[in-house]
């Protein structure tokens, strides 16, 4: 099969940190046999217009290529654009989160715009052969219409391989953290509101309060190959979001062992429910400082390794690959091995421009 992926989210030279998450689903399809062309739409750096000109790139790519599958891998304008003015082979959407939710913190034109998105996001799932979204709590705020068939709950997959646990003293002796602190890990990649970073300074100031030596660190602008270091220095993961789809950085901490502490978000709730020494809590600083306290007396990394077996990488990819082979109209017989499908060889992972 060929894949056409469009994605506003891509590794760049710029941002190589930005969109790690397709780079490595796209590598787990291209581990299948699939073939994949990205066009990497840049809205950071060419405005949310690029949206509207990316017509005749998408139209040579469809004449180059001959994709057998267009999948648009985010939603809001983008996607409806794809869909309204591309709908020359099946077309599959996946939602993130903030496609579907909107986002309520960043000013009035700014939420004008959001629900704007949202609007055009509902238009191309309606319109899409299928439909993604990373976790099920999103499955909500699709059109009531959607029939269930064409909607699947997928995740994005995690890299087992490189986000593995590390020797905690060793990390922080590479990254000059004190030996004595509590460290505790903070995931916000531009100052996002969203996020809530006061809320998180708020609770770590708590956790000072009671003469615990911890210390707050931001998890932004990090290269992603230092990623996994970061989390194996860290003693806790502390996540304070007003929403979320299904962060991918909690899944990464989780296969470095790292404990999470939590507001109910997104999926989160659904990841950690079974996990000792992993903790939910209220959207309030006494209560999260209560939460990374308990994480603080157990001083006990996590042993979860094999239940994230289902999220990693290539399982995540074989799922999508079935997936796109029945909105496609390629679904094998009941019973037959989808491995041995026709495919073609991967073109490379870089992005068309």
């Amino acid at each position: 099969m060929r894949i056409l992926a469009v994605t506003n989210m891509y590794p760049s030279k710029e941002f190589p940190g930005r969109g790690v998450f397709v780079e490595e689903q796209i590598r787990g399809l291209a581990n299948l046999g699939l073939s994949v062309r990205v066009r990497f739409i840049d809205r950071w750096q060419e405005g949310p217009m690029a949206y509207y000109r990316m017509g005749g790139q998408l139209t040579r790519d469809i004449a180059e290529f001959d994709p057998d599958l267009i999948h648009v891998m985010y939603g809001g304008v983008m996607a409806e654009q794809v869909v309204r003015r591309h709908h020359v082979r099946p077309i599959l959407v996946t939602f993130h989160g903030s496609d579907l939710l909107g986002e309520n913190l960043s000013g009035r034109l700014r939420r004008l715009i959001s629900r704007y998105g949202v609007w055009c996001s509902k238009r191309a799932a309606k319109a899409a052969e299928g439909v993604i979204v990373v976790a099920r709590h999103l499955l909500r705020v699709l059109p009531r219409t959607l029939l269930p068939a064409k909607v699947r709950v997928l995740p994005c997959g995690i890299d087992l391989e490189r986000f593995r646990p590390l020797d905690p003293s060793s990390c922080r002796r590479q990254l000059g953290w004190s030996s004595d602190s509590f460290h505790v890990l903070f995931a916000s990649s531009n100052g996002d509101p969203v996020k809530r970073p006061a809320l998180a300074q708020a609770a770590v100031a708590k956790v000072l309060a009671r003469s615990l030596p911890a210390e707050l660190h931001f998890l932004s602008g990090v290269p992603n190959s230092v990623v996994p270091r970061w989390l194996n220095a860290s003693d806790v993961l502390l996540l304070t979001s007003l929403h979320e789809g299904s962060p991918t950085v909690v899944k990464e901490a989780l296969a470095c062992g790292l404990p999470i502490v939590s507001v109910d978000v997104g999926d989160v709730a659904e990841r950690i429910e079974t996990i000792a020494g992993c903790h939910l809590a209220q959207p309030d600083a006494a209560d999260l400082a209560d939460k990374l306290s308990l994480v603080h007396q157990r001083r006990k990394r996590l042993d979860c390794r094999a239940d994230l077996d289902a999220i990693s990488v290539a399982n995540v990819a074989q799922r999508l690959k079935g997936f796109y082979e029945l909105v496609a109209g390629h679904a094998p017989a009941e019973g037959a091995n989808t491995i041995g499908s026709h495919t073609q060889p991967l073109p490379g992972l870089q992005p068309t421009m």
